[in-house]
């Protein structure tokens, strides 16, 4: 039933304009239907659908990869054959219906003469115009206001419920134009301070650097009312650091790894936006840059293609020296149709091993990426001790956890190899995001829903977001007590950790590192512990080191780079890469 309070009739009458419009143009009465109530209702279907896995709504920018969901579709059916033969069935059997309708239609439909094309696009095209130009977001419409249109950027969610799958997808398509920072110019960026001690002051230990982000790597021991015998994962737990504050759940990898490499923070950002995708269009600073120009070799490790998520012009961008894909690496020993962690661990080491000078390597694994389908691994090795999952849950549980269990004894294989090099070794792995269990979640009782929530107390997020961390030196051991930090805060550690000092990665960031540990969209979080929720959006002013972040984000990505020579002095060389 249609709420007076939200604008379904404006939806519904935005429709039939188009219906009017699309009559005149195929010049046949009724039949632009065939054609509009379809485009209208399938990506409605699949925004729900993805909210079930993800917790986001379609975006436009999800359009960018259906290539992407195309290539895990193998492993999507494996999960769930039937589901799959069902959907296809009824694709195929809609699209038929669809045609006989269009034959049918193109036979029986009244012709409409000129008069009538005119006439309905006279009425349609001026009012759909007079619409399109109330869906700017960033300004005020007294119109759009009394129509109950209420555009909630901040809050996807609720901009989806209240206004409906329509009005809110079209909200978004202008999310690839982002606008500057309030201030922001060449004064602003000049006024940001400077460390007070050069970073030509720390030499560095030349360590070699791995970072490893483990796809969907997750301490399933959270699970408090399941027992996991044995435990599947005691080396990430001998040596947690922390953990990582996903800005993601489930998905969307990639703007994780965004966040990893650049220190820069999804936060500034479009909600539903994708770096990856949609911003990365010139040469960007990122810690194989800075390792770089220290005198390392910079590679790049992922064993899937390397069109997946842009990888290979995004890695170019960031300015890795090479990129090794599922192209170029030797066959791996698979895991379902994902390759295994312990082969793509033990081509690290190969690599490592014929590399003479110092290197940063940084890897994504894929072994652990869902739907964590019953018959993945020969067997489960770690026992599960519950009555509370239904079968599939259970199934679905198990496969996971014998996934962490591997993942764990890749950890460890790298760790003894880099015991018994000369070179110090310093090796960082995270959980990119929570894995999506599906009903696990709700019925083990760890949360209300099948995915995440992105706005809630404190205690709540990190319950529904936190991923491990390990921070680790061959020479040095663990890194204890790093707390729960965001993924962008990740550069900071390295470059410490690797005794070097930088303007921007221990200068800029490492003073917002001092003063909060989490930088999320709907959250602050102080080192202290107090949160600032809403903190974009409720109109108090921004604390100078969030700001300063904010500036030379945008400046490196959008802006004019004033920055460039005193924040990112190694950048000033690099060429614009291929496109």
């Amino acid at each position: 039933m249609l709420s007076p309070s939200r604008p379904g009739l404006v939806a519904a009458g935005v429709i039939f304009l188009l219906l009017l419009a699309g009559d005149a143009l195929f010049g046949r009465a009724y039949q632009s239907a065939l054609v509009i109530v379809p485009l209208a209702l399938l990506p409605a279907f699949f925004s729900g659908q993805k909210q079930l896995f993800l917790s986001d709504p379609l975006y436009p920018s999800d359009l960018l990869f259906g290539r992407q969901i195309m290539e895990l579709l193998p492993v999507m059916v494996a999960a769930k054959p039937f589901t799959a033969i069902a959907i296809t069935a009824a694709t195929l059997a809609t699209i038929s219906i669809v045609v006989y309708l269009f034959v049918v239609s193109w036979k029986r439909f009244p012709r409409l003469n000129g008069m009538s094309k005119l006439g309905r696009l006279v009425v349609a095209l001026p009012i759909i115009g007079a619409f399109l130009s109330l869906m700017d977001a960033t300004s005020y419409s007294y119109l759009r206001d009394r129509l109950n249109i209420v555009p909630m950027m901040w809050d996807q969610q609720e901009n989806y419920r209240h206004n409906g799958f329509l009005l809110a997808f079209a909200f978004n398509a202008p999310m690839a134009n982002v606008s500057a920072p309030e201030g922001y110019g060449s004064d602003a960026i000049a006024d940001i301070p400077a460390d007070r001690v050069p970073a030509s002051f720390f030499s560095g230990r030349h360590a070699d650097v791995i970072m490893v982000m483990s796809e969907s790597l997750w301490d399933p021991t959270r699970l408090s009312n399941i027992g996991f015998s044995p435990d599947p994962m005691p080396t990430i737990r001998a040596s947690q650091s922390g953990n990582v504050f996903s800005p993601e759940f489930g998905g969307m990898t990639a703007n994780v790894e965004f966040e990893a490499l650049t220190g820069f923070s999804n936060a500034f950002l479009p909600y539903g936006s994708i770096p990856y995708q949609q911003y990365v269009r010139r040469p960007l600073p990122s810690l194989a840059t800075f390792f770089e120009s220290k005198g390392y070799t910079s590679k790049a490790f992922h064993p899937f293609q390397s069109w997946f998520w842009n990888r290979a012009n995004v890695y170019k961008a960031l300015g890795f020296d090479s990129f090794d894909s599922e192209e170029t690496m030797p066959a791996m020993e698979k895991r379902g149709i994902f390759a295994s962690d312990e082969a793509l661990t033990r081509e690290i080491m190969r690599v490592g091993d014929d590399t003479a000078e110092p290197f940063f390597f940084f890897a994504v694994t894929l072994q652990g990426h869902g739907p964590y389908e019953a018959n993945r691994y020969a067997s489960n090795t770690v026992e599960l001790d519950e009555a509370v999952l239904s079968s599939e849950s259970r199934n679905t549980l198990a496969t996971y956890a014998q996934g962490v269990r591997e993942a764990d004894k890749s950890l460890k294989t790298l760790m003894e190899w880099a015991k018994k090099r000369r070179r110090e070794t310093i090796i960082v792995l995270f959980g990119d995001h929570l894995p999506p269990l599906g009903t696990v979640y709700p019925e083990s009782g760890y949360m209300p829903d099948q995915v995440a929530t992105r706005r809630a107390p404190l205690d709540v997020m990190k319950r529904e977001h936190e991923t491990p961390l390990v921070v680790w030196s061959s020479k040095r051991g663990v890194q204890k007590d790093i707390g729960s930090v965001s993924p962008a805060q990740l550069p900071s550690l390295v470059v410490k950790l690797a005794g070097y000092r930088h303007p921007y990665y221990t200068g800029v960031l490492g003073r917002a590192q001092e003063r909060f540990t989490v930088f999320d969209r709907h959250l602050l979080v102080e080192r202290n512990g107090r949160t600032q929720a809403d903190w974009a959006v409720n109109g108090t002013t921004l604390d100078p080191s969030i700001r300063d972040l904010r500036l030379l984000q945008h400046d490196m990505m959008f802006g004019s780079q004033f920055g460039m020579e005193r924040f990112f002095p190694e950048m000033t060389d690099r060429l614009t890469p291929e496109s």
